[in-house]
């Protein structure tokens, strides 16, 4: 069956001092993150250039960049295609998740900011107050605010190094497909769960802390595993 043709939206934003090769990367790599590009799909350098309204030479250059990270490949013909993981590296993956998100809810226990605790609580209440008819639509809003939870963690954390790595780690759980929150009663479990992290950061429990969002990430493990089971 042929793909759905991907789309990543008009012309790019690029603000002062951004070369165009980067605003371009820094487009594909958002539109991967809001699954606007999935596994599978076909990316030609000519329609990208086309949708967003540049030159083919600065996509060219971030295409390069995003074949050498490993999020796209030769397709067969012309273009490159969205990569697929499989299931050794769909493991490792979230392996790498849960010590890196472990090491954020720690470090964010012993730095937070009561604002930044607040943050997270409003996050949440976000998070639990999505409603609509749409279900897909309310999973990907859910997946949205997980993202915007799990960026607030890693930011109050301090930490330079492991904020780029969780947003390369981002990057790569954008390939896995549809949100784990269209696994029923995810998003219950999901709440649960940030909220006590969110009590152990408050109270600079960093044992606590890291111990509920390794178990959180293992949590996530679980029911990425149910959903491709299904494909």
């Amino acid at each position: 069956m042929a793909r759905r043709p991907a789309k990543a939206g008009g012309s790019i934003a690029r603000g002062a001092g951004v070369a165009l090769g980067e605003a371009v990367f820094r487009s594909l790599c958002a539109a991967l993150q809001e699954g606007s590009y999935r596994a599978g799909d076909r990316l030609r350098e000519e329609e990208v250039a086309q949708r967003l309204k540049v030159s083919r030479t600065p996509v060219r250059e971030a295409l390069g960049r995003l074949a050498a990270r490993g999020f796209v490949e030769p397709a067969a013909g012309r273009g490159l295609i969205v990569r697929n993981l499989d299931i050794s590296e769909v493991l490792e993956l979230y392996a790498m998740r849960e010590i890196m998100e472990g090491a954020a809810a720690r470090l964010a226990a012993e730095h937070a900011s009561r604002p930044e605790v607040d943050a997270l609580m409003d996050i949440e209440q976000a998070f639990i107050d999505v409603s609509g008819t749409d279900a897909a639509e309310m999973s990907r809003e859910r997946a949205r605010l997980n993202r915007a939870f799990h960026d607030a963690i890693c930011r109050a954390a301090r930490n330079r190094y492991l904020d780029n790595a969780s947003g390369e780690l981002q990057d790569w759980i954008a390939l896995l497909g549809p949100t784990t929150f269209t696994v029923p009663g995810r998003p219950d479990t999901s709440h649960d769960e940030h909220t006590a992290i969110i009590k152990a950061i408050a109270v600079r429990d960093g044992d606590t802390a890291e111990r509920l969002a390794r178990t959180h990430i293992r949590e996530a493990l679980r029911c990425r595993l149910r959903l491709l089971q299904k494909q």
